[in-house]
């Protein structure tokens, strides 16, 4: 919340308190709200806290909006309140209280917009966690892109972050992927009859396979593994494929400027016996049953449509099995929230890792974990579809659109729609140096006041020092009212795990920025209005800066 909206909301509080004694009634508990209304003629707040009451008072919430107006603490950063509607209660701020969110906005530099709605508690972010069959595609780029913001804005919010990502090393996929570098590794191609349907077809095992019988080293985070170049030795193959793209998916992530504090594996929690002890406390729960020989789990007990099978017939564990015992660790480390951010695939694996985590009956709270859930992204240029890329062999990788657009670029687009919407993701569009590129069009605009900056050649003491009370045009006043809305966008970002809203935030900041710029020069001959301008988009880089940073987006000060 900006410090403009808490004073108003306390004002309002104390008005609230004041007609509690007035009218000897003991009101329900009231939260305040305050939004800012879409149309200026309706002030910079606007309250509903009297129609609220009207239902406890049982009076026209008009009069109940008139006996708070009466009972408003003085303040001077209000010039006016008025009722509309039904009994909405605006207020209006004064220009100097408009003007110190500049002030305000230089003083804190980096810090303006944050909070500490967390408190320091420790909360977990598994984002990407690709299985190292292959190279990022575009979905796991939105993936990272969508998990890397929202960890950034939890930590904009107080919040202790531990960014994690999950490899799923264990599985079918994993006997697949050993399985077409060990062909390669023997000469034989997918147009020969011996090749598996659904084997890897990519250039990239051609790598694998040719560093594999060259007996390459690989080191991938935790992990360092040397090829025998044994074409018959499926258990090295499958080592070494694994950690080379390993390896390959954190070059990957470098690229993307993506770090993670902590990398899993999913065959660690089946070497540790996890998997197991998850399955037999299960058991002893009285949650499972046996049945056409396999183990099932009540999920229908904790909201399944239907129950779900743990154990197969043949004996091997269901994919969401040590997806519980994983979400076990995790509880076990101490963690106040956990976020998955996955694709929308994943969204049948929700009830079932949650009722699993209910069933074991150990505390932890229900609806947790919490899953954000990104759609598919289609990638186009020349208005065409882009489905295929030589390296991965039947999709778009991610290395693909940093290598043609950016890892700026990159980043925001996939970060700047909800996260629930399909995504088309316009290479043209990336790559253009024009109004309707919103990357280029936010950083132009801090490089464009970098620019004034440097030409001023000023000092920011002068700015902290400068009137601010000439700053009353119409387009100096839209600017200033933008950036008082920064810490309120920060805060419902953060919140609702959004950061497309911040992304729209900066766009139409920097629409502000360019329309004042276009009809005000700011270098000009009186000192006074020259100062307190330059302070003005001073301020409106330092917010650009913020949200950028918010987004993993660099701000330029040249372009």
């Amino acid at each position: 919340m900006s410090a403009l909206k808490a004073h108003i909301a306390h004002l309002l509080s104390a008005a609230l308190d004041a007609l509690k004694s007035q009218s000897n009634l003991d009101f329900e508990a009231l939260t305040i709200q305050l939004e800012r209304p879409k149309n200026k003629a309706h002030g910079d707040f606007s309250s509903n806290l009297a129609m609220l009451l009207s239902k406890q008072l049982k009076q026209n919430p008009r009069v109940i909006a008139e006996q708070l107006i009466a009972n408003l603490p003085k303040s001077d950063q209000i010039a006016k309140t008025e009722i509309a509607g039904a009994g909405f209660i605006n207020f209006f701020l004064t220009d100097a209280a408009k003007q110190y969110v500049i002030h305000h906005i230089l003083k804190h530099g980096t810090e303006y917009g944050q909070h500490q709605h967390g408190q320091g508690k420790k909360v977990q972010i598994e984002f990407v966690s690709a299985n190292p069959t292959g190279p990022l595609h575009v979905g796991h780029g939105r993936g990272a892109a969508v998990g890397d913001c929202i960890a950034r804005l939890l930590e904009a919010n107080g919040w202790q972050v531990t960014r994690e990502f999950y490899y799923n090393d264990a599985g079918a996929q994993i006997d697949n992927l050993t399985t077409s570098v060990q062909l390669r590794c023997k000469g034989i191609g997918p147009d020969h009859p011996d090749w598996p349907e659904d084997g890897y077809r990519g250039d990239y095992i051609v790598d694998v396979a040719q560093a594999f019988m060259s007996k390459q080293t690989v080191r991938a985070d935790d992990m360092q593994v040397s090829a025998n170049g044994d074409a018959d030795d499926r258990e090295a193959i499958r080592a070494f494929a694994v950690a080379y793209l390993r390896h390959e998916q954190d070059q990957d992530l470098k690229a993307f400027q993506i770090q993670f504090d902590v990398f899993s594996l999913e065959s660690a929690l089946y070497q540790q016996g996890k998997v197991e002890k998850t399955v037999q406390d299960l058991i002893a729960s009285g949650h499972t049953y046996e049945q056409d020989d396999a183990l099932w789990l009540k999920t229908t007990h904790f909201g399944d449509d239907k129950d779900r099978v743990m154990r197969k017939s043949e004996g091997g564990y269901t994919y969401f099995v040590p997806d519980v015992a994983y979400h076990v660790d995790k509880w076990q480390r101490g963690y106040e929230r956990v976020i998955n951010e996955q694709g929308a695939d994943h969204h049948s694996t929700i009830t079932r890792v949650r009722a699993g985590l209910q069933a074991l009956n150990i505390g932890i709270p229900q609806g947790w974990p919490e899953y954000v859930l990104h759609q598919m992204v289609m990638v186009m240029r020349g208005g065409e579809e882009v489905k295929i890329s030589k390296r991965a062999g039947s999709y778009v990788t991610l290395r693909d659109l940093i290598e043609e657009v950016g890892c700026d670029a990159t980043r925001y687009f996939l970060a700047a729609r909800k996260p629930d919407s399909q995504l088309v993701f316009d290479i043209d569009l990336a790559r253009s140096k024009s109004n309707e590129n919103p990357v280029y069009y936010i950083q132009y605009a801090h490089a464009r006041i970098c620019s004034v900056l440097h030409q001023w050649q000023g000092s920011n003491e002068q700015l902290s020092a400068s009137d601010l009370s000439v700053l009353t045009g119409d387009h100096e006043i839209s600017l200033m009212q933008r950036l008082s809305e920064f810490p309120e966008i920060v805060e419902a970002a953060g919140q609702e795990l959004a950061p497309h809203i911040v992304a729209t935030y900066l766009r139409d900041l920097a629409a502000d920025l360019h329309s004042f710029y276009n009809d005000n020069k700011i270098l000009v001959d009186d000192d006074v209005i020259k100062l307190a301008r330059l302070a003005l988009i001073n301020a409106t880089r330092q917010v650009l800066h913020n949200g950028l940073s918010l987004l993993g987006v660099s701000a330029p000060e040249k372009m």
